[in-house]
Parts: C-alpha cells; structure tokens; sequence
C-alpha cells in the first residue's frame, strides 16, 4: 500500500472507532441543522479532528477540504483546491442522518488530490470493517483484496444506486424526471443515502451504475478514483471526467455507463 494511503487509513479507523462508539448509544449524541435536511453530529466535528490531526501530524504543509472545518490554510472556494499541491478531500461521516437514526450505513471518505488529481482514495464502513481502497494506477481493493466493476453491459439486467436531492429541494422535479425514467429502463433501484459508500459499491461490482445531483467533492472525491481503478467509468451528466467540483455523479460499468447517461440527458 502507498505511504500516503497507508496514514490516511490510520486516520480512517482512528475516526471509525469515534463513530462506532458513540453509535452505542446514540441518543447522548448532540446534533445540529446546517439546512433543511442537513444535519452535523459532534460525532463529524470528532472524526474530521482526528482525521486532520493524523494527516497534518505525518504531511504537515498540505492542505485540508473538509466537510466541517472547510478549506485550510486559506479559507475559500471548494476550487481553491483544484490548483495546490497536496489537498486532502474529507468527508468525516457520510451518512449522516442515517447514523443519528441508528441506520447502520454511512462511511468515511478520505481522497488525496495533488494539483487537481485524485491520486489515493479510501472508504471505511466502520459498521462492515470493510475498507475500500485506491491507488492511481495501481487498481482497486476491498480488504486487500482487488475489487473490479461488474461484468454487466445492459442497463435492463442492472441495479442502480442513485441519492435523492435532499439538500436543495428545487432539484426535486428535474430529479423525478430522470428517477422515473431509470426506474422504467433498470431492474432495480437502490437508495441507502450515503453517496461514498455507494459509489465504493459500483466498484466492487455490488451495483452496476450510479447517479446523483446536488453532490459535494467530499461526496465523490474517494469514491471516483475507486470506480476508475475498479475499470468502470464515472463523470458529470455531460459525461465530463471533472465531475469532482460538478454536483453531479453518473458512475458505472462502461457499457451501463453510456447507458445510463444517455437515459439521464434524455431526461433532464
């Protein structure tokens, strides 16, 4: 395993044991609105301060885009990050609202971009133990085991995770439209309301395609890198490889991919 991925997978199960224990007793956990429908526990603010501690300890002159503390050293724009150097992509507990529901399905998402590429990703299921892991050209892995995308081609035969707009309520129509016509075209549509770990599951051959709108880069960040090394493709609704800054997500096989991507225009 890379160097860089190896701290960043301390740092993950460092956060995981934070989230496991305080999902033991849920009801002490104090929770905050940020907006309609989005939610932050003290259990984030914990495990993105154990994450960035564990990283800035061993890489002290990178920088930090986190969900909950934002861009360091310089606050600014999401895109400020495209540019530097060495910028780690956090996402401390995705998954939310279905942890404060004892909802068993959320992760931690931790991406390493240098100068705008992601080039080290890691998912961590603290409920499963299961980690998902990425290296730039060097594949994908579950456990240490390599993971690739599955082998279907037909979007008729595939299963498909999506995310509903929770956080914009306006994206609501415009997704209706493009949830009904995949509903009508897939064998089945899935919905578990993290977006990492999902993304992690289309490259471990656990559903063929994936799509969202309304996304964050620490959303998609690890995640992305983990469908490329895993042989499926990913981008923006115009089929754009920067799809880490778009707010939007279609992932999948190749084949389900194109598929999926051209059912998605049709739609919008």
């Amino acid at each position: 395993m890379h160097p860089m991925l190896n701290v960043a997978v301390r740092a993950a199960r460092k956060a995981g044991r934070i989230i496991n224990r305080a999902s033991l007793d849920i009801d002490q956990v104090k929770i905050a609105r940020k907006q309609r429908n989005d939610f932050v526990t003290e259990v984030d603010h914990a495990a993105e301060q154990a994450i960035i501690e564990t990283l800035l300890t061993a890489f002290p002159g990178h920088s930090i885009l986190a969900e909950e503390s934002g861009h360091t050293p310089a606050k600014g724009a999401a895109a400020e990050a495209r540019d530097a150097d060495f910028v780690w992509v956090i996402d401390p507990l995705d998954g939310t609202t279905n942890f404060i529901h004892g909802l068993p399905q959320y992760c931690i998402s931790i991406a390493l971009m240098e100068r705008g590429v992601i080039t080290q990703g890691l998912v961590y299921d603290p409920n499963r133990d299961e980690l998902f892991t990425a290296t730039k050209g060097r594949g994908a892995f579950l456990n240490d085991r390599r993971i690739r995308v599955a082998s279907r081609t037909r979007l008729e035969e595939s299963l498909i995770g999506t995310g509903f707009p929770f956080r914009r309520i306006e994206d609501l129509d415009r997704y209706l439209v493009m949830l009904k016509a995949v509903m009508q075209k897939a064998a089945g549509l899935r919905r578990p309301g993290a977006a990492a770990l999902d993304l992690a599951y289309v490259a471990a051959g656990r559903y063929d395609g994936f799509f969202e709108i309304g996304l964050a880069p620490w959303d998609v960040a690890a995640g992305s890198l983990m469908v490329t090394e895993a042989g499926g493709l990913i981008g923006d609704f115009a089929g754009d490889a920067k799809h880490v800054f778009a707010e939007e997500v279609v992932a999948g096989t190749p084949k389900v991919f194109a598929q999926l991507l051209a059912l998605l225009r049709d739609a919008k």
